[in-house]
C-alpha cells in the first residue's frame, strides 16, 4: 500500500512538473488573464481613467465576440499611481501572484520604464500603449512592444508646419523634469537643429508646481517664436492661463501632446487654452477602420469626449486578444512569438513592430497637428486631413478675449 502510494505521489508530482505554464495563466472559470497597469490616482489619474475606460469598452466587445479562442479575457487592473516605484511593484504582483499571460497599459514613460525593466527580467511580454520615452524601446529588450509612436516622432507634423506655414526663427522649449519631458526636450532640440532654428531658452520645471510666472518672464525676455511645451494636464493648463496674464504672444504656442490634448486642459486653462496648437498621434476622423465608431461609442457610453490616449488603449486591447488567439499556447514564450507577428488594423493605425533607428519591437505609425479653436479640438494639420482649417497667425488678445 505504502508503495503504491509513493507511486502515485510521484506520478501527481511530475504531472504538475510538465503542465504547460499556460495552466497559471488562467482565471477561475477558463479565463486569460492579463495585467493593465495606469494611473488611477494622483496626477495622472485623468489619463488613466480615460484609458481604463477604453480598455474596459474593449474588453466588453471581445468578449461578446468569443473572447479568445472561446475563452474569456480577463483584465486586471492595478494603479501605479504615477510613481516608478509602485508602477514596479505592480508589476511584480500581477506576474508572480496572479500569474497573468502577458502585461499591458504603462502611461506615464518614468512608470512604464519601471514596469517594462520587471517584464524583462521576467520573460514576460508587454504591450505599452502610451509610454512614449524613446530608450523604452531602445534597449533591446525583446519582451517589451510598443504600439503608440515614440516622443521623438511626435513634432513630425509640427515640423511641416512650421515649415510650410510659420517659418520660425527662434523657439523656447519647457518641459516637465522626467524621462517624457526630458526626452521629449531632447528629441525637439534635434527637430530645431535639422530646421535652423535658433533655440534661446530650453528650460525644465519641476511637475506639480503652482507658480511658473518666473520660468514665463524668461520666455518673455526672449521673444521667441514658437513657445514648445512638454506637460501632463495640470502644468499644461497653468503654464498656459498664467502666459496670458504675462501676455506672452509667440507666434504659435505648442504643446507635445500629453496635457494638451485631454478635454480637461480647455476646461482648466479657459479661454486661455483658445488657438493653441499640440502634437497629437491621433484623432476621431482619421481614414482608419473603426476610428469614428470608437469615438462615438465612447462618447455615448461615458458623456465625455476621448482622444487619442484613449484610442491607444482601445487598439491595445485589441492587439492584445489578436496576440493571444494566435498564440501557440498561453505560456510567456508563446505570447511574445505571437506578439512579434502582429499584423493588425486598428482604430489607432496599422500595428506592426519592427526595427528603425534605435528601437526595436516599435510600431512605427505619423502624427499630427491639432488645435483648440473655440472650445473643440481640431485636426488641422496636415491639410489633407484636417477636420477644420487651421487659425494662423493668431490675434491672441482677440483669443483671450
Amino acid at each position: 500500500m505504502e508503495k503504491y502510494l509513493r507511486c502515485v505521489l510521484f506520478l501527481t508530482l511530475s504531472l504538475l512538473l510538465l503542465l504547460p505554464a499556460a495552466a497559471f495563466c488562467q482565471g477561475s472559470q477558463g479565463s486569460i488573464k492579463v495585467g493593465i497597469i495606469l494611473p488611477a490616482t494622483g496626477e495622472k489619474a485623468k489619463f488613466g481613467e480615460i484609458e481604463k475606460k477604453s480598455f474596459e469598452m474593449a474588453l466588453e466587445e471581445i468578449n461578446a465576440a468569443g473572447g479568445v479562442n472561446g475563452k474569456k479575457l480577463e483584465f486586471l487592473y492595478e494603479d501605479d499611481t504615477g510613481r516608478p516605484d509602485v508602477a514596479r511593484s505592480a508589476a511584480e504582483k500581477l506576474i508572480t501572484q496572479d500569474q497573468v499571460a502577458m502585461l499591458g497599459g504603462g502611461y506615464g514613460s518614468s512608470e512604464t520604464f519601471a514596469i517594462a525593466g520587471v517584464a524583462q527580467q521576467n520573460r514576460v511580454p508587454f504591450l505599452v500603449n502610451t509610454g512614449s520615452d524613446n530608450k523604452i524601446t531602445e534597449m533591446k529588450w525583446n519582451y517589451i512592444f510598443r504600439l503608440n509612436q515614440p516622443v521623438s516622432d511626435y513634432p513630425q507634423g509640427l515640423e511641416s508646419f512650421m515649415t510650410d506655414i510659420v517659418k520660425p526663427k527662434t523657439v523656447a522649449i519647457l518641459y516637465e523634469n522626467t524621462n517624457f519631458g526630458s526626452s521629449g526636450s531632447k528629441e525637439f532640440q534635434e527637430t530645431c537643429k535639422k530646421m535652423n532654428l535658433k533655440v534661446v531658452l530650453n528650460e525644465g520645471y519641476q511637475s506639480g508646481g503652482i507658480d511658473f510666472k518666473p520660468i514665463l518672464v524668461k520666455v518673455k525676455q526672449e521673444n521667441p517664436d514658437i513657445v514648445y511645451m512638454i506637460s501632463y494636464l495640470m502644468d499644461a493648463s497653468l503654464i498656459m492661463k498664467q502666459s496670458m496674464e504675462l501676455r506672452l504672444t509667440p507666434k504659435m504656442f505648442v504643446g507635445g501632446g500629453a496635457g494638451f490634448t485631454l478635454p480637461e486642459f480647455a476646461q482648466n486653462a479657459g479661454k486661455a487654452a483658445n488657438m493653441v496648437f499640440s502634437a497629437t498621434l491621433w484623432y476621431q476622423t482619421l481614414p482608419y477602420p473603426g476610428a469614428k465608431e470608437y469615438y462615438d461609442k465612447f462618447v455615448a457610453r461615458n458623456k465625455m469626449p476621448t482622444e487619442y490616449h484613449g484610442a491607444e488603449a482601445y487598439s491595445s486591447a485589441y492587439v492584445i486578444a489578436d496576440a493571444l488567439k494566435r498564440a501557440k499556447s498561453t505560456s510567456p514564450d508563446d505570447v511574445r512569438e505571437s506578439l512579434a507577428g502582429t499584423d493588425l488594423m486598428t482604430v489607432f493605425g496599422p500595428v506592426k513592430f519592427i526595427a528603425y533607428e534605435n528601437m526595436t519591437n516599435q510600431n512605427k505609425l505619423p502624427t499630427y497637428l491639432v488645435q483648440w479653436i473655440d472650445g473643440k479640438l481640431e485636426l488641422v494639420w496636415p491639410k489633407q486631413t484636417a477636420s477644420k482649417p487651421y487659425v494662423y497667425p493668431v490675434d491672441w488678445e482677440k483669443a483671450w478675449k
